[in-house]
């Protein structure tokens, strides 16, 4: 009798891994051949996956329709609210403020530094398309005045973007897999920045140096490199412009340190659990920045409800793509997948962060897409992180945010950007922008795992 379980069991166990193989290839395709959103594409796949695990239909949609419901519910509104941030810092004048500021106190060999310090302010409420469009006009600006190599200045302003993509909230990869993993976002947001400050360091002005050997003649198109902005045009304060940036990441750091240092009945923790959720954080930050960024540059109030309205249509698609990963992710654990990747895993002794991680390379170099590889990784290992505690759950987004980076290539829509604002050729961009993805993931990874054993 126990041998015939145990062989409908393996049997059982053998067709829900084939279902989320067929299911995935599915996705890939449908995104790199048949050239589908990648909303469309999860749906299709997320009722693939069920009805080749043997799903019954009604209780396939309910899996996938709660999923989605939940997601958006959790993560979809902190994707708006950071986009009002960053449109708000964009418009007001504030992002070129920091830009400004800071390169104006840099000098030679701190020009480097400088770009992934400039990317790494403006990055944190920024996603990252939106961030690139703003910096590479300063990048290409900085080059032409200094007569700098344009990888040395460049990959350091990517690096500093790429880093806070994959690893920092409020960014969508990040917030979609702690809402999947129900990790502490205060806690990985502090992880986050431990680990992304030393990844940013070599991947950004360290390996700069040498792109900007292997890459000696990059030139940039002359249409691209714009005037210098204008400087009678008013806009806020440098401290008010840093002030609006890292408020939402103080309240959610101070509410990770009080759930660790205070009691539950204490009451300045109750305090910071508050206001340290990452909702009351970031609608903090862009009430705030309507007063501290729009006041000095002049926005009135009709003006103020114009720029928040308008962010929010370019993330429309995130939002939708966010969600149906969280579909992709619930049908995965109602089918039973989780349980048997996680049986797998301890079977094999293999660490969840290594196995987050190597689940999110393998999709992020078949899809191209960091948010797509980290919103299905983090439904795949889910279970794992059932019994984590808060810093090992908020360990395991990191790695698996880390491996959503690894080898961008020619199917990932930033790949083509950086090479067309760069003025590169595939192999240039294959030598700079890829090979410094991948420095993230691996050195990220490196810090994480031993990490995980410290704390």
């Amino acid at each position: 009798m126990t041998t015939v379980l145990a062989a409908a069991w393996t049997g059982h166990d053998t067709r829900l891994i084939v279902a989320t193989v067929v299911a995935i290839a599915v996705i890939v395709v449908l995104i790199t051949k048949v050239k589908l959103h990648p909303f469309l594409s999860l749906v299709l796949g997320s009722l693939v996956l069920g009805l080749t695990a043997g799903m019954p239909v009604d209780k396939l949609l309910k899996s996938f329709s709660g999923g989605v419901g939940s997601t958006v519910a959790s993560v979809g509104i902190l994707i708006a609210l950071g986009a009002m941030l960053g449109k708000l810092l964009a418009d007001s004048g504030g992002a070129d403020q920091i830009v400004d500021t800071v390169l104006g106190k840099a000098r030679g060999g701190a020009l480097p530094w400088a770009m992934a310090l400039v990317a790494a302010l403006i990055g944190l409420p920024m996603f990252f398309e939106i961030g690139l469009v703003m910096l590479i006009p300063v990048v290409l600006l900085a080059a032409k005045r200094t007569g700098k190599p344009l990888m040395l200045l460049g990959i350091p302003a990517v690096a500093g973007l790429s880093v806070l993509h994959g690893l920092v909230p409020p960014h969508p990869g990040p917030l979609a897999a702690a809402g999947a993993l129900n990790a502490n976002v205060g806690i990985t947001l502090a992880f986050g920045l431990l680990v992304g400050i030393p990844t940013l360091v070599v991947a950004g002005p360290l390996f700069g140096k040498l792109a900007a050997r292997l890459v000696p003649d990059a030139t940039p198109p002359e249409r691209l490199i714009p005037e210098r902005a204008d400087p009678d045009k008013p806009r806020p304060s440098f401290a008010a412009t840093l002030t609006t940036v890292l408020l939402p990441v103080v309240l959610m750091l101070a509410k990770a340190l009080s759930d660790i240092l205070l009691g539950k009945e204490n009451q300045a923790r109750r305090v910071l659990d508050f206001v340290g959720d990452p909702l009351i954080a970031l609608l903090a930050a862009v009430l705030v920045g309507m007063v501290l960024l729009g006041r000095p540059a002049g926005l009135d109030r009709a003006r103020l409800s114009t720029v928040v309205a308008d962010s929010l249509g370019p993330i429309a698609g995130i939002i939708l793509i966010v969600g149906a990963g969280g579909g992709f992710k619930q049908t995965l654990v109602d089918a039973g997948v989780g349980d048997v990747i996680t049986g797998l895993a301890k079977d094999a002794h293999l660490s969840p962060l290594l196995l987050g991680w190597l689940v999110a390379v393998a999709i992020r170099l078949a899809t191209g897409s960091a948010t797509v590889a980290t919103v299905s990784a983090a439904g795949i290992v889910a279970p794992l992180a059932a019994g984590m505690d808060p810093s090992h759950s908020a360990l395991l987004v990191l790695a698996i945010g880390a491996g959503s980076l690894f080898f961008s290539h020619v199917n990932d829509a930033g790949f083509w950007l950086v090479k067309e604002y760069f003025g590169l050729s595939v192999g240039q961009t294959l030598k700079s922008w890829s090979v410094m993805e991948t420095l993230i993931s691996v050195v990220a990874i490196a810090l994480i795992l031993p990490l995980s054993l410290i704390v």
